[in-house]
């Protein structure tokens, strides 16, 4: 009976982590709630930034691999507090409510009743305050540089969502992203690695972020006719369902020129160039981004209303993998 129950809170967990969502039947037990509420399916978009930092650094002059794990640790913390605090500031503004995308693709971690507004508080400052730690050790072994990655990292993860700012309001909330998970994360954490950061490192970072990018705009393109009447301008709902979905075939198709100019101009080592095997997942998401979204999900879709962030999660969570394994790669050709 152990061993089934074990067994069952495995299968939840794993479930959380793929969908976003605790599974349809059977209790919620803490670790499934936690990673529903702190959205832990998304974090390897930040984990895969880390080690992206991490393998370009690898046979550097002064990396130290402490300071690299920390510097991980970090970031994918903060990516936590992001997601707290993105839920407390758009439920206190009164965005976040039951027939809004948020609460219907998952539950809403106050709203549903998951955790309480008390906890939620509790836990973003819990979380913001180790980051805090790791901040101090960082910049007590790297220097004072390691403080403007992380200051400016929190500065624009706040501004995203909360008053008076609000970037997500005003079409600025997807360029945000792109220079927070590409130059923030992987130059910050590359510099905490090993004490410097050059051009190179800068423009391999660009097609990351811009990869982790076409998430959020197929997330505010299936949020358009939620947003518009609320008066939450997302660049989508600027340019309109049409363009935006152009605009974020482009950024994928510029992700791969990205990084193949950063393979021709030695930010990248060659075998980076392993990430073009994701080219047929992009190949099939291309049709869906050229029409509408369909009037019902398909079957055991789970994170319906999302539409179209769901077919680029999933070419990000390939696209990634296959780059992070090509700098691996590359990582150890050059230790050969």
């Amino acid at each position: 009976m152990t061993e089934v129950r074990s067994r069952s809170r495995i299968g939840a967990w794993l479930y959380a982590l793929r969908t976003t969502n605790p599974p349809p039947d059977g209790p919620v037990d803490v670790v499934t709630r936690w990673l529903v509420v702190t959205r832990a399916a998304v974090l390897p978009m930040t984990l895969f930034a880390g080690l992206i930092a991490g393998l370009l650094a690898v046979g550097e002059p002064g990396l130290d691999w402490r300071w690299l794990t920390l510097a991980v640790v970090g970031i994918v913390l903060a990516h936590i507090a992001n997601n707290l605090m993105n839920d407390l500031y758009d439920t206190d503004t009164g965005l976040d409510e039951a027939d809004y995308p948020r609460a219907l693709y998952a539950p809403h971690p106050v709203l549903s009743g998951l955790v309480s507004r008390r906890t939620l508080i509790t836990a973003i400052l819990a979380v913001n305050l180790a980051d805090l730690a790791i901040l101090v050790v960082l910049t007590w072994a790297r220097g004072w540089p390691v403080v403007a990655f992380g200051l400016a990292g929190f500065l624009l993860s706040v501004a995203y969502t909360a008053p008076p700012l609000r970037l997500k309001k005003r079409g600025l909330g997807e360029p945000d992203v792109l220079v927070v998970w590409g130059p923030l994360m992987i130059c910050g954490t590359y510099y905490s690695a090993v004490g410097s950061v050059g051009w190179e490192v800068l423009l391999a970072a660009v097609p990351y972020g811009l990869l982790c990018t076409t998430v959020l705009m197929g997330k505010h393109i299936d949020k358009i006719r939620y947003d518009e009447p609320r008066g939450i301008r997302t660049l989508p709902v600027l340019l309109g369902a049409t363009r935006a979905r152009a605009v974020t075939l482009g950024m994928l198709v510029a992700f791969y020129l990205l990084v193949a100019l950063a393979v021709a101009l030695g930010a990248m080592p060659w075998p980076a160039l392993l990430v073009l095997l994701a080219l047929p997942r992009l190949v099939t998401l291309w049709p869906h981004f050229r029409r509408p979204p369909p009037d019902e999900p398909p079957p055991n879709f789970p994170v319906w209303p999302l539409w179209y962030a769901a077919l680029a999660w999933v070419h990000v969570r390939l696209a990634g993998a296959l780059l992070v394994a090509g700098l691996a790669v590359g990582a150890v050709l050059n230790t050969i």
